[in-house]
């Protein structure tokens, strides 16, 4: 009996094709993150919510793509690579987008101000944190390119370049948050308590979205060194 299951069909191209299609909605759900963060940076609380579930639905999308690459994907012997490495890339996709739900869910519930002085510099950290994502979108979209070449040395080439771009996206970001938890040490006196633990708690966060993309860079280079 033929197939009627979608995304069982996308295994006959390649095991690929699901974790691209789950890496896009994590990408869009982060590229919400920016007009959300300018939302609430202008106290526009309703526009804030409509990025809020832009988010939250994108993010649902990804859950059930990562529920259904879980209970389609092939045993080992019909895959080119380790069931395991592509589990756990899906894991850690998924994860970005979970972490972008969070973000915005604090923010909105608690009507967040962020203050004027890091206002700007939250913003490049965010943008950067955001772009970290996109590549390893664009690194995942390179892995595909890289199976159907049978990992030529050209294309490889192009793939480590990519995941180099990578790592200096999530460096960046890695300085920047030192820089504004520093700014934000020299602001505490001026702000109330709680402000400041969920302010280091959405910074905290936004790193986080960038070391999740990094690490689906780092599985990426696992599983083209096998």
């Amino acid at each position: 009996m033929v197939s009627t299951n979608p995304f069982s069909a996308l295994f006959g191209r390649s095991p690929f094709q699901p974790l691209l299609a789950h890496i896009v909605k994590t990408s869009e759900c982060a590229s919400h993150l920016l007009p959300f963060f300018d939302a609430a940076l202008g106290g526009d609380w309703e526009e804030a919510q409509v990025h809020r579930e832009a988010i939250t639905h994108l993010e649902h999308e990804a859950d059930e793509l990562k529920t259904q690459l879980r209970l389609n994907l092939p045993n080992t012997m019909f895959l080119p690579v380790s069931r395991s490495d592509l589990l756990e890339l899906i894991s850690v996709q998924d994860k970005i987008a979970n972490k972008a739900r969070d973000i915005t869910g604090i923010m909105l519930g608690r009507n967040m101000r962020i203050p004027e002085p890091l206002a700007e510099p939250m913003r490049d950290y965010l943008s950067t944190a955001v772009a970290t994502v996109e590549q390893a979108r664009k690194a995942l979209e390179e892995l595909e390119d890289l199976l159907e070449s049978g990992f030529g040395r050209n294309v490889s080439d192009v793939m480590h370049e990519l995941i180099r771009e990578l790592h200096e996206l999530e460096h960046k970001a890695d300085d920047q948050q030192v820089a504004i938890r520093r700014h934000l040490f020299q602001l505490e006196a001026e702000l109330p308590p709680v402000d400041v633990i969920f302010l280091y708690k959405i910074i905290e966060w936004i790193g986080e979205l960038s070391d999740r993309a990094e690490r689906v860079g780092s599985r990426l280079q696992i599983l083209t060194a096998r």
